[in-house]
């Protein structure tokens, strides 16, 4: 069987916050990731990259985290991908707002980047994108926490 690393977009517009997400993700994590600078780069690169999941930043110039998410799901290929919200906006109003807003789960910042790829895939997975019978076609560096479960709702 071939083994395909997961498939990550990370759309943020802080330069500094993507270096340390790179590295997160692809030496932590193992993962293949495209790094996109704002909404309007990531509709453009999406498609031809076919990302598993898409983190976006909430906070950013020009459109900001939910209008990229919902440009995003408008392109076919992309309609049923999670997409996870990564802010330091994190109120329980503001979590209720994005996850109402279409969001898969939000990620507080700053993150833990050795943290972050166990995240991410448990997210993957939680959402019904992990088929057990092929789990020996996706790779990662690091296992996801078994007893890891990522709230649908915040009470």
């Amino acid at each position: 069987m071939t083994t395909r690393q997961l498939r990550v977009m990370y759309v943020e517009d802080e330069e500094d916050i993507r270096a340390i997400a790179r590295i997160s993700l692809e030496t932590v994590g193992g993962f293949s990731v495209v790094l996109c600078e704002s909404g309007s780069a990531a509709i453009e690169r999406a498609p031809k990259f076919r990302p598993d999941i898409i983190i976006i930043d909430m906070m950013m110039p020009g459109m900001d985290g939910i209008e990229t998410m919902q440009a995003l799901k408008k392109l076919p290929q992309l309609d049923d991908i999670p997409m996870v919200f990564m802010t330091a906006k994190i109120q329980r109003s503001e979590v209720e707002y994005y996850l109402a807003a279409g969001a898969s789960a939000v990620v507080p910042k700053p993150f833990d980047p050795l943290k972050l790829p166990d995240r991410i895939l448990a997210i993957w997975r939680q959402h019904n994108y992990f088929d057990p019978a092929q789990s020996d076609n996706l790779s990662s560096a690091a296992p996801p926490p078994l007893s890891f479960t990522e709230p649908t709702n915040v009470r």
